[in-house]
């Protein structure tokens, strides 16, 4: 540091990139384009990558421990109940006096989005 920087009060800072205002200066309104996962990953499969490399399709979870959680299939609420007759799940004595009250093709289509398409007659 100079005698001169000194008198100024001005210090020099080695990690400053000089050049940082520059960048800015040169592109102000311009919006930074984001990512889904599935952009990404559909990117990095076009790519040619080395066999041992790591990246978000190479990834193998190992299966969970724990059970799944169940969830209602009217309210997405917690379920801790299974109608034995229908097999929809719910959470309270309400939706349970409502599936009580579903006609079979409703029941069906409820099955069917949790994928669960098996009646119990």
């Amino acid at each position: 540091m100079n005698i001169a920087e000194e008198a100024k009060g001005e210090t020099k800072h080695v990690f400053k990139r000089c050049t940082f205002q520059q960048l800015i200066a040169k592109q102000p309104n311009k919006k930074r384009a984001w990512k889904s996962l599935k952009q990404i990953i559909s990117a990095e499969r076009s790519l040619p990558w080395p066999e041992d490399y790591v990246h978000y399709s190479s990834i193998n979870a190992p299966p969970s421990f724990r059970p799944p959680e169940k969830f209602s299939d009217l309210s997405g609420l917690p379920a801790p109940y299974t109608d034995p007759q229908t097999r929809l799940r719910f959470a309270n004595k309400d939706e349970y006096a409502m599936i009580i009250g579903l006609p079979m093709d409703i029941t069906a289509g409820y099955l069917a989005l949790r994928g669960a398409t098996s009646l119990v007659g």
